[in-house]
């Protein structure tokens, strides 16, 4: 009997590489010296990020298959990784404005951080569900730490347990209908998955029953309502740096995997499922802006914008047309840089361990005493809430365009009302800024180079991808999905 030897095409997975490499030099180093400081570890977890970027250049336009085609490399997955990588940039350029004793173990943080990036692409390289499924535990087991990573504090440890506990829910969940759709179909393709439903149809309480948990799994991790309640508690007991990561990073990782499923393996031809993703989008949009009013801490209404903002990229998704893809790409890049934008504007205020300065009206007087963190806050604020010229307007009109093509011209009315709805609570951190004054005296240190950068370059992207899109735009419609 002949044997073949399985395809394994290294060079696929040359960004996992890269940064698994960063991560393990990053998470040993302070083994050997308790000297180095967390200044080196952050260059070299930038100088790996820079590597893994460099190789995602080098994989461009190639479509590579590795593993016995369970590594999927197509611009499709790389423009997702070129996300997650610029998402972790920017929360490690946030971190180095912490105190010491924020973090025991910078060599952790980073290389924490690092490995949950290599879970988030290898989510987004591959079709293949167990794939998907390690993917998701290498993710989901790093943000479980990461979460908690600060050991004496008691809500970051309660955070990082109750996130641990659900989390394995939804995994449990998650795996299940991985084996109910093996079962059904015989394999664990997406595009075999796709191909048997478009051969035999889509019916079958296996086949549907496992569908659906797959579709749990992911609501939970981009917090799709009713699978939306450990947002808020995680993002306010999380590190900064973290709950900005985890805001836009793990979001990502669940839509990507989500198009895939919707373009490749399950068709949407069936009217009942467009109905449970319509209602779901118009009840995550609803659910995330209409409690982010009550909100009164900054981090717990962010928790809550985030929720509404996962409701906007699911509209993008059900559009399920080539414009909706690449603005779903197009708006969680833009999603990325205001949200970690604004993350980076709170964690410069929280400055010590105690995270102080976390309620809204704790900036008042804020565009007085420190213009440029108020005037980058103001820009985030603006773009989140979908006012031009901001990346955020934009990318929400290519969103709901692509919907309005598809035919969901209700869908988008109720995405309007809630930007409408959204933009009361954005402008109310402006006005208080703005046109309060302090009751009290907010003395924060002088922001770190790198903080300071952070900020920088995420408000000159936000604006200039509200002004010149059209370029990363194009960039993105070449990395759209085919139909099989």
């Amino acid at each position: 009997m002949d044997f073949t030897p399985p395809s394994i095409q290294i060079s696929s997975i040359f960004p996992q590489i890269a940064l698994v490499v960063t991560a393990s030099i990053l998470l040993l180093a302070p083994l050997f010296t308790s000297r180095i400081k967390r200044e080196i570890l952050a260059v070299i977890a930038v100088a790996g990020l820079a590597a893994a970027l460099w190789a995602v250049i080098v994989l461009w336009d190639r479509n590579l298959t590795g593993f016995n085609g369970t590594v999927l490399v197509d611009n499709f997955a790389l423009a997702f990784t070129i996300v997650f990588l610029v998402g972790a940039l920017l929360s490690i350029l946030l971190s180095l404005n912490k105190v010491e004793a924020e973090y025991l173990n910078y060599g952790d943080f980073y290389g924490l951080l690092l490995l949950s990036t290599v879970g988030m692409i290898m989510m987004v390289s591959t079709t293949n569900l167990l794939v998907v499924f390690l993917g998701l535990e290498t993710l989901s087991i790093a943000l479980y730490i990461l979460t908690g990573i600060r050991k004496m504090r008691i809500d970051s440890v309660e955070v990082s347990l109750k996130y641990f506990l659900l989390g394995a829910f939804a995994t449990g969940f998650f795996l299940y209908g991985i084996a109910l759709v093996y079962g059904a179909t015989g394999s664990l393709d997406l595009i075999e998955i796709g191909r048997h439903i478009q051969k035999s149809g889509f019916s079958g309480l296996m086949l549907v029953a496992g569908v659906l948990m797959l579709i749990i799994g992911f609501s939970f991790k981009a917090a799709f309502v009713p699978f939306h309640m450990w947002t808020p508690d995680v993002y306010q007991g999380a590190p900064t740096p973290v709950a900005a990561f985890m805001s836009s990073g793990a979001k990502g990782a669940a839509i990507a995997p989500l198009v895939r499923i919707v373009i490749a393996g399950l068709p949407l031809t069936e009217s009942e499922w467009l109905t449970v993703l319509w209602v779901v989008a118009a009840l995550t949009m609803t659910v995330g802006n209409v409690v982010a009013i009550a909100q009164n801490n900054i981090k717990r209404m962010l928790a809550y914008s985030s929720i509404a903002h996962a409701g906007y990229l699911l509209v993008g998704v059900i559009a399920g047309s080539d414009l909706g893809q690449s603005s779903v790409l197009f708006y969680l890049l833009v999603y990325t840089f205001m949200n970690l934008g604004a993350f980076g504007v709170i964690s410069y205020l929280g400055y010590s361990n105690k995270e102080e300065n976390l309620k809204i009206e704790d900036y008042r007087g804020l565009g007085y005493r420190y213009p440029f963190a108020a005037l980058a806050m103001a820009v985030f604020m603006f773009s989140l809430s979908g006012i031009p010229p901001t990346g955020g307007f934009v990318g929400k009109f290519y969103i709901f365009n692509a919907a309005i093509q598809a035919g969901y011209v209700w869908l988008v009315i109720i995405g309007v009302i809630n930007s409408v709805i959204s933009v009361y609570y954005y402008l109310r951190v402006v006005v208080n800024m703005y046109m309060r004054e302090s009751e009290r005296e907010v003395m924060v240190p002088k922001a770190s180079i790198g903080l300071s950068f952070a900020l920088l370059f995420a408000m000159l992207a936000v604006l200039l991808m509200g002004v010149v899109p059209s370029s990363l735009f194009e960039l993105f419609q070449g990395s759209i999905l085919a139909s099989p």
